[in-house]
């Protein structure tokens, strides 16, 4: 019997690749997606695939979150709360700065702990994983100058992987978190990458671990690993994805 694995945020980046990356190793595949819809119909389109499927979610509303749970099957192996907004990116959806935090917080946490509560009776029979992307931002480090919305909502969906994976100790259900650093995704184009002339972008590259962005197949691959067995010993775990980022914060401040 295949699994099934929810993806949120699907449409673009680290999503897009996880959906491409399970899509390959045969699980049927559920993706969501807010505004991309045409991105997420030219990744079905490519994929030429049965198994995977889109939905539209708007991640942090309820209604919308009510309408997409009655979308899904009964069974839901694995939950990856991939879907979230950036420093940047929230601006695309409001030019007010409270607006902003609050949307923040709304999308990258409140929405993570509303869909994960939605979807966990789904699991407690047969067992599942949950894999919340978070960052290092927040998740692991705190980096003076950047959002402190953004961070502390990324912070909040670490802590709720711990408290979950405490509360889970003795079900079938295995959560972590995953804490990505500089990767070459929209959000970060947007928030970093785009701000700098093409010799300050050579200057940052060369400062980062291992002097270059991480790719989002890389972080799909930590997920696709997290969905298998030999993953139970990890539960709990917030892994640092950074490439050393997370250890050693102040190269990007030199």
């Amino acid at each position: 019997m295949k699994k099934t694995v929810l993806v949120t945020g699907g449409s673009s980046g680290i999503g897009t690749s996880t959906v491409k990356l399970f899509v390959k190793k045969g699980f049927r595949v559920l993706f969501t997606y807010n505004s991309g819809k045409e991105s997420a119909r030219k990744i079905i389109d490519q994929l030429e695939s049965d198994d995977v499927r889109m939905f539209h979610f708007t991640q942090g509303n309820l209604e919308s979150q009510e309408t997409l749970l009655t979308q899904l099957p009964d069974r839901i192996d694995v939950l990856i709360n991939n879907a979230a907004v950036g420093s940047a990116t929230v601006k695309r959806l409001s030019d007010n700065k409270y607006e902003q935090d609050r949307k923040m917080f709304e999308i990258n946490c409140l929405g993570v702990l509303w869909l994960t509560e939605g979807i966990i009776p789904r699991m407690i029979e047969n067992g599942g994983k949950i894999i919340n992307i978070s960052s290092v931002g927040g998740g692991i480090f705190h980096f003076p100058g950047f959002s402190l919305a953004d961070g502390m909502s990324k912070a909040a969906v670490a802590f709720m992987t711990k408290q979950l994976a405490a509360e889970h100790a003795h079900t079938k259900i295995d959560i972590f978190a995953i804490c990505p650093g500089a990767t070459d995704t929209d959000m970060f184009q947007s928030s970093t990458l785009n701000k700098l002339t093409d010799d300050e972008r050579k200057e940052f590259l060369e400062i980062l671990p291992k002097k270059r962005l991480i790719h989002p197949d890389e972080i799909a691959r930590i997920c696709e690993f997290l969905s298998q067995e030999q993953s139970t010993v990890m539960h709990g775990a917030v892994i640092d994805s950074s490439m050393g980022l997370g250890v050693s914060p102040g190269m990007i401040n030199k």
